[in-house]
């Protein structure tokens, strides 16, 4: 199937969009292979991280759009988190068609100036793409979850940037590994109704099922996952071996964790849609 673009998905849901991080290979064929099943869309998310872990760009890059390719499912390819514009830059010459700018560890001021500055760059090449006010939490343990976004100052910063979609914060936080973090879901209905581009939630992997139902009720579209899916490779992985102290080769046991993964991706999925 042609490569689906992110703001093609976003604006086209009539529920909330997974958006799951890729780390290598088995990531994406397992998230694609999810979406396959649940007859689901879905976007495959690259962070800054995964790319400082590969090395660079291209190779994970050319991967995931490769079986975002192949895939029966509408799949799109999405930079995560890229704080180096350089970065944004690569990614879009690679064709990747959406971009997270994250300059949320700026003063507001400057994070608005030079997130319009990317803004600009991106949608002069048909790029969307999405930003963050305020740090969401969790990262370098920078916020709690008690920090909220203000939504009179969410419009203004969208006003001024030009931004596709909006990383709002409303009480997750970054790389939780417990699903028990409670949601402001008054203050995501008000963002809602103040801001006029999708919002999108981080820090989802914290968030349990219903929350996460609810929030996409409340108004949130995007909704992006990546160590939920983590944990649950590696305790695949872990029971997999656990279970043959003889087992060598990594076909066997990561293949276990893509299975899950991909089982998982579909759970999620159907939860999604309410």
């Amino acid at each position: 199937m042609p490569l689906v673009g992110t703001g093609d998905i976003v604006r086209g849901a009539t529920a909330g969009v997974g958006a799951f991080n890729v780390i290598h290979l088995e990531h994406a064929e397992a998230i694609v292979a999810g979406a396959e099943a649940a007859g689901a869309p879905v976007v495959l998310q690259i962070s800054e991280n995964c790319v400082r872990y590969h090395g660079a760009l291209a190779p994970v890059a050319a991967a995931s759009l490769a079986v975002a390719r192949a895939s029966s499912a509408d799949v799109a390819v999405h930079l995560d988190h890229a704080r180096d514009r350089a970065l944004v830059e690569e990614a879009v010459a690679l064709g990747i068609g959406s971009v997270m700018f994250d300059a949320s560890a700026l003063p507001d001021e400057e994070n608005a100036a030079l997130t319009a500055e990317v803004t600009a760059w991106c949608h002069g090449r048909g790029v969307w793409v999405e930003a963050e006010l305020g740090e969401i939490g969790g990262k370098d343990g920078v916020h709690a979850p008690g920090v909220r976004t203000r939504p009179h100052e969410a419009a203004g910063y969208v006003a001024r940037t030009g931004v596709d979609a909006l990383a709002v914060a409303v009480g997750s936080s970054h790389a939780m590994t417990t699903r028990d973090a409670v949601l402001d879901l008054a203050l995501i209905a008000e963002l809602r109704g103040a801001v006029p581009v999708p919002l999108v939630l981080h820090g989802s992997s914290g968030v349990p099922d219903d929350t996460l139902r609810a929030a996409v009720r409340h108004g949130m579209k995007k909704i992006n996952i990546a160590t939920h899916l983590n944990r649950v490779f590696t305790r695949a992985i872990r029971d997999r071996l656990a279970a043959d102290e003889r087992a060598v080769d990594p076909r066997g046991y990561v293949k276990a964790g893509r299975d899950a993964v991909a089982a998982e991706v579909a759970r999620l999925l159907g939860v999604l849609r309410g």
